[in-house]
């Protein structure tokens, strides 16, 4: 399972919950990057779950070991070519979703996610842990 792989927040939460496929997978892949919407994601979950001050840390402590990729010009590009596309085809996506692909697009990433939505977006690349 080597590559270069972006982490959508659903495998981001599959991996705090300690899911061993998400896990082994991980150790197999040459690079891992996060989206900096998915850390935005976790952080709003973290702050509205019970466990507020843990469920930051764990953010905190991933992000210490994994390089976050930002929004750029560039990535605007490629979120406004995505988003006229899906609008053409009838089927948009969440905004936040779109944000994440065209990050993965922009660095050449695999996808890891297990949205089945984002199959709708032309040549992202993704895969399902």
């Amino acid at each position: 399972m080597s590559g270069r792989y972006l982490l959508d927040t659903n495998i981001i939460i599959a991996l705090f919950a300690d899911e061993a496929v998400v896990k082994n997978n991980l150790a197999q892949a040459d690079e891992v990057f996060l989206p900096s919407i998915a850390i935005g994601e976790l952080c709003y979950g973290a702050r509205k779950s019970g466990r507020k001050q843990a469920n930051l840390a764990k953010v905190d402590e991933l992000v210490a070991n994994i390089t976050v990729l930002g929004c750029d010009t560039e990535t605007a590009q490629q979120y406004g070519e995505v988003k006229n596309q899906l609008r053409l085809k009838g089927r948009p996506l969440p905004d936040n979703d779109i944000w994440i692909a065209a990050i993965a697009l922009q660095h050449q990433l695999v996808l890891v996610t297990r949205d089945a939505h984002f199959q709708e977006v032309e040549n992202l690349q993704t895969v399902s842990w």
